[in-house]
Order: C-alpha cells, then structure tokens, then sequence
C-alpha cells in the first residue's frame, strides 16, 4: 500500500500564492491609506484635482477606491507571474514600472492646472511606491 504524497511543488506554490495574496492585500491597504492621506493633505494645500477633460473634480475617496482596484489588479498580474514565470519577482518589477509609466499619461494630458497635474503624478507614485516592493518582497525566491 502507497501513501498519497503531496506534490510539493504544488504545496508550495499555493503556500506562496497564499502568502503573495496577504502581503498583496495589507500592501493595497497601505497603498489606499498613503492616496488617500497624500490627496486630503494636496487638497488642504490648495489643489483642487478639478480635471476640465471631464468636467469634474475628482472626490478624496475616489483615490482610494481607484487604488485599491488597480492594486489587485497587480496582485493578479503578480499572481500569474508567480504561477508561469521563471523569474518572477524580475519580471513583476519591469511590468509593474512599465504600467506606472504608462499611468502617468493620463494625468500629464487630463488638462488640469499645474498644480493638479502634479498632484495627480505624485499619487500615481504614491501606490506604486507601495505594491512594487512589497509584492516583489513576495515573489522573491525562496
């Protein structure tokens, strides 16, 4: 009679994807509070993130909703890189800076003052400083 054995490479890869999803989800908590915070404080010194492109000002909870949606979809391109790539803590940081990268068009074409624009640039800045190491953090090889 056999015993049944865990393949351990899957054991591990759920024990890691298990890991990568709390320290993805207290790393979006951290990432909504730091918007939020850095927002309120950019609203108290004068900023008013009115964006003439769409005719609104963008509402302080609406950072940290925007940022907790886009930090979980990090957390699932993360997860996928974890799962199929052979060096995935490389690989999530390249994607990761590359997709910030591309997040701060639309802040330098939304119209608004200087000060806006600037604002608006710096908390895109703001989560990604958070997610990228702490996700990489995560998938490091062990």
């Amino acid at each position: 009679m056999t015993a049944a054995v865990p393949a351990s490479g899957r054991t591990s890869r759920a024990h890691r994807l298990r890991g990568l999803a709390g320290v993805g989800l207290l790393a979006t908590l951290a990432a909504m509070l730091a918007t939020t915070v850095v927002a309120a404080l950019a609203r108290a010194a004068g900023v008013d993130f009115a964006v003439p492109a769409g005719g609104e000002t963008i509402p302080i909870p609406g950072f940290a909703v925007v940022t907790g949606v886009f930090s979980v979809v990090g957390i699932v391109i993360a997860a996928a890189l974890l799962l199929w790539s052979t060096r995935p803590a490389a690989r999530w940081v390249w994607t990761a800076v590359a997709l910030t990268a591309i997040s701060l068009v639309a802040p330098l074409l939304c119209g608004g003052t200087a000060a806006t624009v600037t604002a608006l640039v710096g908390l895109h800045l703001v989560p990604a400083a958070v997610m990228i190491p702490a996700l990489r953090w995560s998938l490091r090889a062990e």
